[in-house]
């Protein structure tokens, strides 16, 4: 088997020791046949081509290789005969500069596609935005589970999907937070709030997308994980991923409730400034009129200075404007216009 063109890591286990890693990619079927070996293989942007040899070789299914290759995919797990395929999505926050606000930071997600085997499990990523090391470092930390085989890959996959998850949560729940602060200051631009506030709904929608179905996606893994040879000593580690994926799913849901309760909150509170802008006016307006009344009335046209002179038509062009222009200014500042 020739190696790919892009991106491939390798790990091989044996008796829960790490013994070799970037091993040649040759070697990947010969290691999974040994009855004391763990291996794992992760692709990064495969070739089609080799990701289809592989999978002649591990005897994986085409349906499976298929999907693994697809642009879009829902989060899902599905048990075959000879393995079983997973689909995840890890997530982060973007970071941006702040130059452009069309362009701010937002939620960007990465799908992780498995095939965990009876002694491995091969990873296959479309891109480099999931941080795989993350996924490397809980193995390494807690290397006394990996002696427990294909249970403890598949675990610390997952918990690195789910922490993701909880992150982005989290990050989300703060610029919620700040948009509390600003939803009652009168000063504050209503278009940056209502701006801010869509893309909140708009990053919730997508990680609600990717956050709810992995409750049956560890459930489908808790309940085949003696398929995966998971002996009891796995269990707590199961029950508490799972118990961090309801969390996760519940925080998901909250702030979904929340943000529509700020956006109907935000436009309630636009209606009653704008009842208070209305009323003001309408005061002012019923000031001016009285005056205006009484001389329209009385036909005051009493000699005043500049009368009947070219001066007198621009010094009361100049004050229309002026005090126009004034009005303008200070109707716009209070974002009355």
């Amino acid at each position: 088997m020739t190696s790919p063109d892009r991106i491939v890591r390798t790990r091989l286990w044996r008796n829960g020791v790490l013994e070799l890693e970037d091993f040649p990619f040759e070697d990947v079927s010969q290691y999974l046949g040994e009855a004391d070996c763990l291996v794992w293989v992760d692709l990064c942007e495969p070739d089609p081509d080799h990701l289809a040899e592989l999978a002649r070789e591990l005897d994986l299914v085409p349906q499976a290789v298929e999907d693994a290759l697809a642009r879009q995919e829902r989060v899902k797990s599905i048990r075959y005969a000879t393995h079983t395929f997973l689909t995840v999505y890890g997530t982060r926050l973007a970071t941006g500069d702040g130059s452009d606000p069309d362009r701010a930071p937002g939620l960007e997600v990465s799908r992780i596609s498995a095939f965990v085997l009876p002694r491995g499990v091969v990873t296959v990523r479309q891109d480099s935005g999931f941080d795989i090391d993350e996924v490397v470092s809980r193995w390494d930390d807690n290397p006394d589970l990996l002696k427990y085989g294909v249970a403890a890959l598949v675990h610390g996959l997952l918990d690195a999907v789910v922490d993701g998850h909880f992150e982005a949560v989290e990050v989300l729940d703060d610029a919620m937070e700040a948009l509390e602060d600003i939803l009652f200051d009168d000063r504050a631009p209503t278009t940056e709030l209502q701006r801010q506030t869509y893309r909140i709904r708009r990053d919730l929608v997508e990680l609600r997308r990717v956050v709810l179905p992995m409750r049956e996606v560890v459930s489908a893994v808790v309940r085949h994980r003696k398929d995966l040879d998971s002996p009891a000593e796995m269990d707590p580690w199961y029950d508490d991923l799972y118990d961090h994926v309801l969390r996760a799913s519940e925080w998901t849901e909250s702030l979904r409730d929340m943000v529509t309760t700020i956006f109907e909150t935000n436009l309630s509170l636009q209606d009653a400034r704008l009842n208070t802008v209305m009323k003001k006016l309408t005061a002012w307006a019923a000031i001016i009129a009285v005056p205006t009344a009484v001389t329209g009335w009385f036909g005051q046209n009493v000699p005043y200075p500049g009368f009947a002179q070219l001066s007198g038509l621009i010094f009361s062009v100049v004050v229309i404007v002026g005090v126009g222009a004034g009005l303008y200014i200070s109707f716009k500042r209070r974002d009355w216009l």
